[in-house]
C-alpha cells in the first residue's frame, strides 16, 4: 500500500512538471507552421522537454539494463512482450476484416506460449509465421478517420490526434492492464519501456549524429511510418514505372531514301525510289557539280553532298560524317 502511494506521489510530482512544461510552451509561437503541423511551437517544447528527459533519465537506465543482463535474457524478454503485443494486433487485424493476417496473429500467440515458454522464445517465426503491426490508432484510420494534428505526447512521444485517442483503446486491450496486483502490471510496463530503449540505443546514435534538426526528422519519419502501415505496405502502381511494356524501336532501315522518294510514294518504296536513275534526260539539263552524284552501275551507295554545292567535300555514305557546323565526327545510323 505505501508503495502505491509513493508511486501515486511521483507520478503527481511528474505530471506537474509535464503540466508546467506545457504552460510555458503556449508562449512559443512558430511564425509559419509546418502543414500537418499546427502546433508546432508546443510540439517542439514537449519534444525537447522529454529528450531531457531521455537524456538524463531513460538512456542512462537503458544502457545499465544493457551492462548488467546478457543478450539472450534481453531477447527472452523482447519476445515475451512480443508475444502479449501479438494479442491486441490480432484484436486490430480482426476489426479490420484481415481474416487471415488475424488467425496468424493468434497462432502465433497459441505457439509462443505453449512452446515458447510463455513468449520467451519466438517459435511461430521459426514456423514460417509472420510478425505484423497493427493498433487501434491503424484501425480508425483503416475506417476513414483522419489522422489530425501531429502531437508530442508527454512521456510518450510523437502522435496525431487519431493515434493518441487510439492508445487509450490500446491500453485497455493490451493484457498487461489486467495484471493484479497493479504494482506488477506497471512494473512490466516500465520493463517494457526499459528494454524497448535498450533497443534503440544505436538508433538514437545515429539519429543524433546525422538529423540537423531532430524534431523535424523525427515527426517526418514518424508520419510516413504510420501512413505506410496504413496502407499495408504497398504503394500506389501509379507511382512505380511499368517496365513490362516495351517501346517499339525506331526503323532505320529506310533513313537513305527517304529524303528522295517523291511526295506521295508508299512507306517501303523510299530506297527503291532513291536507287532508281532517270530513265531519259528530259526532266532538264543537269548540274555541272551534281554529275558526280549519279548512281553507280554496279549497285554502290552514291556518295553524299552534305551542302549541295560545288565546293563541298563528298563523302561515300555509311562513313564517318562530320556535321556541317560542328567539327566533330557522328555516326550514321542505318
Amino acid at each position: 500500500m505505501q508503495t502505491t502511494r509513493f508511486g501515486g506521489a511521483h507520478a503527481f510530482q511528474l505530471g506537474k512538471v509535464v503540466v508546467a512544461a506545457a504552460l510555458l510552451a503556449g508562449c512559443t509561437t512558430v511564425q509559419t507552421p509546418t502543414k500537418g503541423d499546427p502546433f508546432e511551437g508546443l510540439n517542439r517544447t514537449i519534444f525537447t522537454v522529454n529528450d531531457k528527459i531521455d537524456q538524463y533519465a531513460l538512456k542512462p537506465v537503458a544502457k545499465g539494463y544493457v551492462w548488467a543482463t546478457p543478450q539472450p535474457v534481453r531477447d527472452s524478454v523482447t519476445n515475451f512482450f512480443s508475444n502479449i503485443g501479438d494479442v491486441y494486433i490480432a484484436a486490430n487485424n480482426l476489426l479490420q476484416l484481415k481474416i487471415t493476417d488475424g488467425v496468424q496473429d493468434i497462432m502465433r500467440i497459441v505457439i509462443n506460449t505453449v512452446f515458447g515458454v510463455g513468449g520467451l522464445f519466438d517459435v511461430a517465426t521459426l514456423a514460417k509465421l509472420p510478425k505484423h503491426e497493427n493498433d487501434l490508432g491503424l484501425t480508425l484510420g483503416h475506417y476513414g478517420v483522419p489522422p489530425g494534428p501531429y502531437l508530442v505526447l508527454p512521456l510518450f512521444g510523437p502522435s496525431t490526434v487519431r493515434d493518441a485517442v487510439g492508445s487509450v483503446g490500446n491500453y485497455y486491450v493490451n493484457p498487461l492492464s489486467y495484471i493484479d496486483p497493479p504494482g506488477l502490471s506497471w512494473a512490466l510496463y516500465g520493463l517494457n519501456v526499459v528494454n524497448t530503449r535498450a533497443n534503440l540505443l544505436n538508433a538514437s546514435d545515429v539519429l543524433e549524429g546525422a538529423a540537423l534538426d531532430k524534431y523535424s526528422f523525427v515527426r517526418n519519419a514518424y508520419l510516413q511510418r504510420r501512413q505506410y502501415l496504413l496502407s499495408d505496405g504497398r504503394r500506389r502502381p501509379s507511382a512505380l514505372p511499368n517496365y513490362d511494356e516495351e517501346a517499339p524501336l525506331p526503323q532505320y532501315e529506310d533513313v537513305d531514301g527517304a529524303a528522295a522518294a517523291p511526295a506521295g510514294a508508299a512507306p517501303g518504296t523510299q530506297g527503291a525510289a532513291a536507287k532508281t536513275a532517270p530513265a531519259s534526260g528530259t526532266a532538264g539539263a543537269t548540274p555541272p557539280h551534281a554529275a558526280s552524284e549519279a548512281a553507280p552501275s554496279d549497285g554502290e551507295t552514291p556518295p553524299l553532298d552534305l551542302n549541295g554545292g560545288p565546293e563541298t567535300t563528298q563523302i561515300p555514305a555509311g562513313q564517318l560524317v562530320p556535321p556541317s557546323r560542328f567539327n566533330f565526327p557522328s555516326f550514321k545510323l542505318r
